[in-house]
């Protein structure tokens, strides 16, 4: 759709001109990553570096939207609410999806956009064109799969995992498609380029031309910014001078992005008057917020075998039964299947978000991150053995349920592989 109460020209990241005037605001909801960039270092909860990868905490699409309008309303010169990490939207495609549709629905004169390094994004173009993603950012490193063979560690699509030559040529064709589906929908398209010494600074100029071929508005050549423990980590970031000398080059193809400030995940503020600290506190109370009350929540989820008993660990089910209490009565509702297994964080967010009716799930045992995660939804696990029944009766009487005594840390005997298939 062409939303006309949207104001594409006031991105101040796109348009130089109005960064005095207008801020951003990236909402953190996409962990994940399914490239790893030989340079990348992401630390969520690093509070003292201001670079891409790094956020202090992790949104949910609905926390996401709590704190956009907490944002709104303490800097109303925030035009763009952008997602930008710390991992890839697209690595994250349910949570930034969903996030997008609701910041649209709630926001509709707000310019929408992301960052994304392309390789999972194609799919979901004609879905950011319908909810009117304006603007969206591509990082693309090489155009040679032989120097993306050295810009990148692996590249994963799916659960396969891609290295060297063949890792780049995938990455190339997933990106040439992606902005190629970009600029048929007339969506605005900036690239960034990380300028690496001795990797593919003297390739600069040949990503400028290949992205002029394809219709992509603005390049932002980028120099890479050195992260301890990483495979480039002793490479010298290049200098001003050498940036500055590439950018005037490659403004022969494309128009160069000059005021770029290399901004957090969860970066929020004017370009020149950033508010990130400010924001901080504001940004860990929504993520600590549950999105749905317990008091909102009328069911119960149960990890059984057989119907009986609790009796399986969080990970091991592949789906909760689902009981509700009524009229003094416990009725089993339905059952109700789990996310797949693997992927790590991002299994357990999107089942807190199939379980946002219930106000607790009974369990024979869970780890630390993924009842961490359930219970900043709002989601309470509960560990325990015995009948369903004793256990409806804890949550729903609110008895104490340290009597019925779970498993929670037996994980550590070596229950689980730790990948998200299980409990960790």
């Amino acid at each position: 759709m062409e939303n006309s109460a949207v104001n594409r020209n006031n991105h101040p990241c796109f348009n130089a001109g109005v960064k005095g005037q207008f801020g951003r605001v990236h909402l953190p909801v996409a962990p994940a990553c399914n490239v790893k960039c030989n340079f990348c270092n992401r630390k969520y909860d690093c509070v003292n570096e201001s670079r891409p990868g790094v956020t202090s905490t992790v949104l949910s699409p609905e926390q996401a939207v709590t704190y956009m309008d907490k944002v709104l309303a303490m800097e109303p010169r925030i035009s763009v609410a952008g997602i930008a990490g710390p991992g890839d939207p697209f690595a994250n495609a349910e949570q930034t999806m969903e996030t997008l549709r609701l910041i649209r629905a709630r926001h509709p004169k707000v310019i929408l956009c992301l960052a994304s390094n392309g390789l999972n994004l194609a799919p979901y173009v004609a879905e950011l064109a319908e909810i009117d993603v304006s603007h969206v950012t591509v990082t693309v490193n090489a155009v040679d799969p032989e120097i993306g063979a050295k810009v990148y560690g692996w590249v994963r699509d799916g659960k396969v995992v891609y290295h060297g030559v063949q890792a780049g040529q995938l990455l190339l064709n997933r990106q040439l498609e992606a902005i190629t589906a970009l600029k048929a929908y007339n969506i605005t398209v900036k690239i960034n380029t990380i300028v690496i010494p001795g990797i593919n600074d003297h390739h600069t100029i040949a990503i400028a031309k290949k992205m002029k071929e394809l219709g992509a508005d603005l390049l932002n050549c980028m120099a890479m910014f050195p992260n301890a423990g990483t495979p480039f980590g002793d490479i010298i970031e290049p200098s001003k001078q050498k940036i500055a000398a590439l950018r005037q080059e490659a403004e022969k193809y494309l128009p160069q992005m000059r005021h770029c400030t290399r901004c957090r995940a969860d970066a929020v503020g004017l370009l020149d008057e950033d508010r990130t600290d400010e924001m901080r506190g504001c940004l860990s109370a929504c993520a600590s917020t549950p999105t749905n009350p317990a008091s909102e929540r009328p069911n119960v989820a149960v990890a059984t075998r057989e119907g009986v008993l609790v009796n399986m660990h969080l990970g091991e089910a592949d789906t909760f039964q689902i009981w509700t209490r009524k009229d003094g009565k416990y009725e089993l509702v339905g059952e109700r299947p789990a996310p797949k297994q693997g992927g790590g964080m991002k299994r357990w967010i999107s089942l807190a978000r199939s379980l946002n009716d219930c106000k607790a799930v009974l369990v024979n045992g869970v780890g630390e991150k993924p009842h961490e995660i359930l219970q900043q939804s709002g989601l309470e696990p509960v560990t325990m053995n015995g009948f369903i029944e004793s256990g409806l009766e804890a949550i729903y009487q609110g008895h104490s349920t340290s009597d019925l005594k779970g498993r929670r840390k037996s994980c550590a005997a070596g229950g689980c592989s730790g990948s998200g298939g299980s409990c960790m």
